[in-house]
């Protein structure tokens, strides 16, 4: 178990390097600079602006300058509000964390209930239903669920009500009822995939042969579902957790926006649109790690969730 830890966390830093690496080189090509915007800078201001922020060095120094402080945890200033990176990150990421934790929490749980459900009911209306709303959500971008939902649960509902009662909020995160249409608009696609992968992998676990010596015995249906099948049925869930925890996070970047959610993706966003390269790379390397933790976590719950999985060097 050592010997895969200490090997996967190499594999890590490695991404990491890389990441960084490429993002530092690649969001130079951009044209422009950070500090032209309509009206161009006296010349003195630019090239002061540039010795403040490093930009008047060559490009191999300030990449080696970077991969210094980054070591140190020190992501740089914002060349655009002049603030460090590490602090704007901290101040957004428990908005874009609070509504990513509950998008993938509503899909996973969701989505194995609606697959299990398609996968006992296979062939009646019950799983038709299941799989048509599996075919949307798969169909559908998130910012046009968002615009959907905004439209008629947020305003609609709230004039048919005679605008008495704002029972769904359109926008901010400041109440319960600011949170339900910006949770379920970025958890509609990966509920879906979630819900399509559970029914197969179902079908195929009430297949096997333990399950029909589970029926022979006599034991109930509900027994045979929630003691043997689901338990071997959502490894492929458990597996494409990772990626889909991925898709939910840059995925939110739209939904914060449609729904002015005050999160990290309206920074990442604006400093892609600003040439904030600081900010760009900060947002980079934090998405960057996080991703590369959640997926190092998925593969290590592989051996709690089916004790056949054995973590082993190769």
């Amino acid at each position: 178990m050592a010997k895969y830890i200490l090997k996967r966390v190499g594999y890590a830093v490695v991404t990491l390097f890389v990441l960084v690496t490429l993002t530092f080189f690649m969001m130079r090509l951009l044209p422009g600079d950070p500090f032209t915007g309509e009206k161009q800078l006296p010349e003195k201001t630019m090239a002061a602006l540039n010795a403040k922020y490093g930009l008047d060095k060559p490009q191999a120094v300030q990449y080696i300058m970077y991969l210094g402080n980054c070591l140190h945890g020190d992501l740089g200033l914002s060349l655009n509000t002049n603030r460090p990176v590490t602090t704007i990150i901290g101040e957004a990421f428990t908005y874009s964390f609070d509504l990513g934790i509950r998008a993938v929490l509503l899909a996973f749980v969701a989505g194995v209930l609606l697959g299990t459900l398609a996968a006992i009911k296979r062939g009646r209306p019950a799983d038709t239903i299941c799989m048509l709303i599996a075919l949307i959500g798969v169909s559908v971008p998130s910012f046009i669920v968002a615009s959907v939902l905004q439209y008629f649960l947020g305003l609609q509902l709230y004039y048919a009500m005679g605008r008495t009662v704002h029972i769904f909020a359109v926008t901010g995160w400041d109440g319960f009822n600011s949170k339900i249409l910006p949770v379920f608009a970025l958890a509609f696609g990966s509920l879906a995939q979630i819900s399509r992968l559970m029914r197969t992998s179902m079908l195929d676990v009430l297949g096997q042969d333990y399950i029909k010596t589970a029926k022979a015995k006599g034991l109930s249906q509900r027994a045979i579902i929630w003691r043997h099948a689901i338990r071997n049925a959502i490894m492929p869930v458990v597996t494409v957790l990772g990626p889909i925890t991925a898709s939910v996070l840059t995925g939110g970047f739209v939904v914060e926006s449609v729904f002015a959610v005050p999160g990290l993706g309206q920074y990442f966003v604006r400093s892609i649109q600003n040439r904030d390269y600081t900010m760009i790379s900060g947002t980079t390397i934090f998405y960057g790690a996080f991703l590369i933790i959640a997926n190092l976590v998925v593969d290590l719950a592989y051996g709690l969730i089916d004790p056949r999985v054995k973590l082993e060097e190769g």
